[in-house]
């Protein structure tokens, strides 16, 4: 799978391009705000249907303009497919393959795997769970629908679960008839997404300690731990501990969606101790599994897209990510950097076919393309 055409119009910076792909590395390069991840995001838009960066839609607008228009045509499994996302101010964003609108977003979640690696999926490491939640969610969903739909009835069995509360809270009343009936629907829901999840888990760490220490070659020791409420037993019968404890605070104090992964470095949490490099080589080794992972359960190579990620790697780091990208598991790869001279030496090691894209102020031009 690929894409081999994007147009944009009034996508953030660009206001509007015609863009050729290569079906191997395409390298995007230009000064820093001139618009060569805005060019990513586009191609994140039509994967995952919103902003890698940005959730409010709108604000992917060009500033002074009404509408926005991302369009990609790919080849996936040897057929055409025509990908349009669209949005004008105030109305409802309209999401389409081949002409035909979806009647959820949600039925897209998969259809074009990608992965990204940018700087800030440095807050994966630094920020709270809510993230780390988000990623586990955003991977298996790519390749299991009913976990998805199991995630979105968890949440809103949750928001009512949390509104019972409140109510409780402010009347005195205590209806635990009301509480029993959303415990027994989050738990049967949080059990089939903790299961989901620990086998996530299970499957996709030791193919990021093969990476890191692939990357690293063999200097650190690294893990990922998964904590949830639901090691300890039944989602159920934990939340009728808290019944009291959830009224005074108004909300659901145990369940799935206080899950958290611990990442460890030498076996201490890698937010306190890690170098910038270190932590950098362990994303894109969490990120590189997880390509691996979608390519097995989903049977389609992802594309990957390398947003600015040789900074702050040191030359032995960034000849090993080369000798990953350029083996055969990887088709498809996106690369932004500020200097051309750099990435055509990072190119021409891969051996693979490649094209060189000059981004300046939101102007797209083609400089050189090797078949």
């Amino acid at each position: 799978m690929h894409i081999k055409h994007l147009n944009l119009v009034n996508f953030k910076n660009i206001d509007q391009a015609e863009i050729e792909f290569s079906q191997g590395i395409n390298c995007l390069v230009g000064h820093n705000g001139a618009g060569k991840t805005n060019v990513l995001d586009a191609l994140y838009y039509l994967s995952f249907c919103k902003s890698y960066f940005n959730s409010v839609d709108s604000q992917n607008i060009r500033h002074d303009e009404e509408f926005f228009v991302v369009q990609g045509q790919y080849l996936r499994n040897d057929e055409n497919e025509q990908i349009y996302c669209g949005l004008k101010r105030s109305q409802k964003k309209h999401f389409k393959r081949n002409k035909k609108e979806y009647g959820k977003l949600a039925e897209h979640i998969g259809f074009l795997p990608l992965v990204m690696i940018t700087p800030s999926d440095e807050q994966l490491i630094n920020d709270g769970s809510e993230l780390r939640r988000k990623y586990m969610d955003g991977v298996i969903s790519q390749y299991d629908r009913a976990y998805l739909d199991d995630l979105l009835r968890y949440n809103r069995a949750l928001v009512q679960r949390n509104a019972t509360l409140k109510q409780m809270r402010e009347s005195g009343k205590r209806d635990t008839s009301m509480l029993s009936l959303w415990d027994e629907q989050l738990s049967k829901l949080a059990h089939s997404i903790y299961e989901k999840r620990a086998a996530f888990l299970k499957e996709l760490v030791p193919v990021f300690q093969k990476y890191y220490a692939y990357i690293s070659e063999g200097k650190e020791e690294i893990a990922i731990e998964y904590r949830s409420h639901l090691h300890d037993g039944t989602l159920v019968d934990q939340l009728k501990e808290v019944w009291q404890k959830d009224v005074i605070v108004g909300y659901t104090s145990k369940g799935i969606h206080k899950d958290d992964l611990e990442m460890q470095l030498s076996g201490f949490p890698i937010k306190k101790m890690a170098s910038q490099g270190q932590k950098k080589t362990f994303l894109i080794a969490l990120k590189l599994a997880q390509y691996e992972f979608i390519h097995r359960h989903n049977g389609l190579k992802p594309i990957l897209l390398l947003d600015d990620i040789f900074d702050k790697l040191d030359d032995a780091r960034s000849n090993q990510l080369l000798k990953l990208v350029s083996e055969d598991l990887f088709n498809q790869i996106f690369i932004t950097h500020t200097k051309e001279s750099y990435v055509l030496d990072i190119v021409k090691q891969t051996g693979k076919a490649y094209k060189i894209i000059g981004v300046e102020g939101g102007q797209v031009k083609d400089l050189e393309e090797v078949k």
